[in-house]
């Protein structure tokens, strides 16, 4: 077993006038060739978007990426037809297969009041599949009333024994979320990688016979742990991680 704790303050950090981009992996001009990935993970990003602005059209192949929104709204379209408006409570998953091209803007959306009116948070989180060549696909699904228990959530999976909200192309990872009320404690399953993110708030992760405090922004790679317990005192949202392999099936 060995596992890193990684801070938030130690991502980089991407700025323009209208974005803050902290990066967990190696990203655009932030080239780190010993942070290319974990497992089959290639990205972390977690974005703030002023009002009106966002990412306009730009292309995507042979990935899995997975959004998942904090607060405000973020707009999706893509060269493939398919729009939606994500929010706190909805996962999004787009499969880039053999190439396809997507927006992602905090604009106003006619369903949603005041929307593109605040700031956009964002996780974004980009996976490698394990098989190629795929059709571009799409899907997203709330999952807001499984996140008020206070329990870990499957969000999204490629193993066809976890019941998860969403499907993704790769049939070993899985990625769980839990909006954990004061006191309460989740236990991740045992995997080759285990990756926890902090979204917000703090928790204490007991790795094997290691406990450590994670804050906003705070993350753990584990290899080949046994179960990740994460207890939070005051409430946290988490994201993580369960991989049976990483980038060529090792």
């Amino acid at each position: 077993m060995a596992f890193t704790v990684i801070r938030g303050d130690d991502r980089a950090v991407t700025t323009t006038d209208w974005l803050c981009s902290r990066h967990s992996f190696s990203f655009g001009d932030h080239y780190d060739p010993s942070n290319t990935h974990f497992g089959a993970l290639l990205a972390i990003n977690d974005e703030q978007v002023a009002p009106g602005e966002g990412f306009d059209l730009h292309a995507h192949q042979e990935s899995e990426i997975v959004t998942w929104v904090v607060a405000g709204t973020l707009v999706h379209r893509d060269s493939a037809g398919h729009t939606g408006v994500l929010y706190p409570g909805l996962v999004q998953r787009m499969s880039a297969g053999g190439g396809v091209e997507h927006s992602e803007r905090n604009d106003p959306w006619p369903d949603r009041p005041g929307s593109g009116a605040e700031p956009v948070r964002y996780i974004q989180m980009w996976l490698m599949p394990d098989r190629h060549g795929l059709e571009p696909s799409y899907a997203q699904a709330d999952i807001g009333d499984r996140l008020a228990g206070g329990g870990l959530v499957a969000v999204a999976s490629g193993d066809p024994d976890v019941d998860a909200a969403i499907s993704i192309a790769n049939a070993g990872a899985t990625l769980y979320a839990a909006r954990l009320r004061p006191g309460d404690s989740v236990e991740v399953p045992a995997a080759h990688f285990t990756h926890v993110f902090v979204v917000d708030g703090a928790v204490d992760a007991g790795v094997d016979d290691a406990l450590t405090t994670l804050d906003g922004g705070d993350a753990i790679r584990a290899v080949e742990a046994g179960p990740v317990n994460l207890t939070s005192g005051a409430g946290a949202e988490v994201l993580v991680w369960t991989m049976a392999t990483g980038l060529g099936g090792r």
